[in-house]
């Protein structure tokens, strides 16, 4: 049995029977979880059984395909209903959105945090004290996980996060409660050894808990109502549109949501998404490319739209580009626009670093997801070959001005093309493209490849999608060299990361870990040269706070203080975020000035000061 096979519990659920087990099931709950996950389970239409053991059945009563009440999970076994059964598979199970998106709009693309969008009414100057309470619990609820970690954060800590975010959400608090249930999705991913899972993803979940929960007692007025977040995504009247395709790109997320998302352009380059995301995996990524798109009488498929055009009218629009298909939309097929020309080829006229910049913003962890923009970048680039790096293999172009670009894989699923296709035109140096990528924040010009011309200079590929043949490349087929990287090539090796390793260790290590690492000094020293001492101090605070511990007058340890690191540790977060944006907008501007990175000393150098606008490092 997996996780996907049963249905999903809703968090309140999961939360209340939990929280009813006595103190020595809570001790063997985890072990239930597991010893559940391999037993033999089956569907009956609304209800899923798994066997318990030989003689004693689980049922798990979703109507309607969620798990609504405590009651709806009920076991045969002499303990029932004071079992850890029935707690064992709500924590099993994948937890419900407690708010689905409205039928006829966009499935979202990924699990995170919810989306912060919706409510018309007034702001109000400050939060409630019965949502500032909430918000507190939240707080205490992710600092606990914090400083647990995720060997530590079993079925009881996310249980207690379930519960925070079912409070969140009553008292209005969507944006909360959404990340909420975004770290307890991206724990069970940890704890069950996902390849999907990646460190960094809950790291900025929690970030994004841990600061939304903090501010909701602080702003006021507009900056509260973007804290509190909104729970639908509200699309608002656009009137009539007249679209022009650019390309179609795979989306599989982590949650195991599969679908593709239509890029198109309007007149004045505005660029929009029509989307089709729901459960199913990278299968279902590659069967919706080819069904026809949701939106109005249109009977193009998603791939022919990234090549054609549209005529909308009734359009709605979301603040992030989506367009609605309710169902005042109509939309009928019109003639699409060639990537050179008018008005697709205005996006491949702005200069790079400039295109960098906007995307930057875009795609910063913790940006107002109301902000509009796209981290897309459109280039003109001329390929030189492979260049290995220590996580694989990337392609190197250049861009405008010379500028050296490194050019990666968007997805590694081996069932897309992707991986297949860049290593295919690493064969081919010389050759001249126009691509569209994802920017990849680093050191150094980075893209995620997602499309780009035909290399025989006729029509687009889709490269997630599409296949490219030997037969495509405009020079005959060679074998694959690496190229090595010329002096812009190699990107500036920031000491930044010396605090950033212990931000990551934190979040599968806990408190405990980083109290460990004793005397960091030498790492605070090196940060104070290179110009960054609020690194330094940071990562010195960080390491104290989680060394720290109280005695009692008998002399006995307390409780550690689990607020105060949760603090230190956010700050930390949040400093080496904005420290990384701002290198990476700085490679870009470096390398269309071709200045080289080089050390800057005094105040200036750091983020922190109101003076600096760029990072340079040693």
């Amino acid at each position: 049995m997996t996780a996907a096979q049963l249905p999903p519990v809703a968090p309140e659920v999961t939360a209340a029977l939990v929280e009813d087990l006595s103190p020595r099931l809570r001790k063997r709950l985890d072990a239930a979880v597991t010893k559940l996950g391999s037993r033999p389970s089956h569907r009956d239409g609304d209800t899923v059984t798994i066997a318990v053991d030989e003689e004693t059945e689980l049922r798990l009563h979703a109507p309607g395909g969620v798990v609504a009440s405590a009651d709806a999970i009920s076991c045969g076994c002499l303990l029932a209903p004071a079992c850890v059964h029935r707690a064992a598979a709500a924590c099993a199970a994948p937890t419900a959105d407690p708010v689905p998106e409205p039928a006829g709009r966009p499935a979202p693309v990924a699990a995170g945090p919810a989306s912060h969008v919706d409510d018309t009414a007034p702001a109000p100057d400050v939060a409630s004290p019965a949502q500032r309470a909430a918000a507190d619990a939240v707080w205490a609820a992710a600092a606990a996980v914090l400083d647990a970690g995720v060997d530590g954060a079993g079925a009881v800590a996310q249980a207690a996060l379930l519960r925070a975010a079912h409070t969140a959400r009553l008292q209005d608090l969507p944006r909360a409660a959404g990340a909420a249930l975004s770290v307890v999705t991206l724990l069970r991913a940890a704890r069950a050894g996902d390849p999907s899972y990646r460190t960094a993803d809950l790291v900025t979940t929690l970030v994004e808990l841990l600061g939304t929960a903090r501010r909701v007692g602080t702003a006021s007025g507009a900056e509260l109502a973007a804290v509190k977040g909104r729970s639908r995504r509200p699309y608002s009247p656009d009137g009539s549109l007249r679209l022009y395709g650019l390309f179609t790109e795979p989306v599989v997320t982590d949650s195991g949501h599969g679908g593709v998302r239509t890029w198109v352009a309007g007149p004045d380059g505005r660029l929009c998404t029509v989307s089709d995301v729901a459960p199913g995996g990278v299968g279902r990524a590659l069967g919706v490319a080819d069904r026809a798109v949701r939106l109005g009488e249109s009977a193009l498929t998603h791939r022919e739209l990234g090549r054609a055009g549209l005529a909308v009218s009734g359009a709605t629009v979301s603040a992030d580009g989506r367009l609605g298909a309710g169902k005042g939309v109509k939309a009928v097929t019109a003639r699409g626009a060639a990537w050179t020309e008018p008005p697709l080829a205005s996006l491949w006229e702005t200069p790079p670093s400039a295109q960098a910049e906007r995307a930057l913003r875009s795609a910063s962890r913790y940006a107002d997801p109301d902000g509009g923009g796209s981290d897309l970048l459109f280039l003109d680039v001329e390929l030189r070959g492979a260049v290995r790096e220590s996580g694989g293999t990337c392609l190197l172009a250049l861009c405008e001005g010379g500028v050296p670009v490194r050019l990666t894989v968007a997805d590694d699923d081996p069932a897309l093309a992707h991986r297949d296709n860049l290593m295919l035109l690493a064969t081919a140096p010389g050759t001249r493209l126009r691509i569209i990528g994802r920017l990849v924040p680093a050191l150094h010009p980075r893209l995620a490849l997602l499309a780009c011309s035909h290399p025989t200079g006729e029509g687009t590929i889709d490269l997630g999608l599409d296949r490219l043949r030997l037969a495509d490349l405009p020079v005959p087929h060679a074998h694959v060299h690496a190229v090595p990287p010329g002096p812009g090539d190699s990107g500036g090796h920031s000491p930044l990361h010396l605090l950033e390793r212990r931000v990551e260790q934190t979040v599968p290590a806990g408190r405990a870990a980083i109290g460990m690492l004793g005397d960091v000094s030498a790492e605070t020293r090196r940060l104070r040269r290179a110009g960054l001492p609020t690194a330094a101090g940071l990562l010195a605070a960080l390491c104290a706070s989680a060394a720290r511990r109280e005695r009692d007058p008998f002399g006995r340890l307390l409780p550690a203080d689990t607020d105060g690191f949760a603090t230190h540790w956010l700050a930390a977060a949040r400093y080496t975020s904005a420290v990384s944006e701002s290198l990476c907008a700085a490679a870009w501007e470096q390398a269309r000035t071709g200045q080289s990175h080089g050390r800057t000393h005094g105040p200036s150098s750091d983020p922190a000061s109101p003076n600096a606008r760029h990072i340079c490092v040693p």
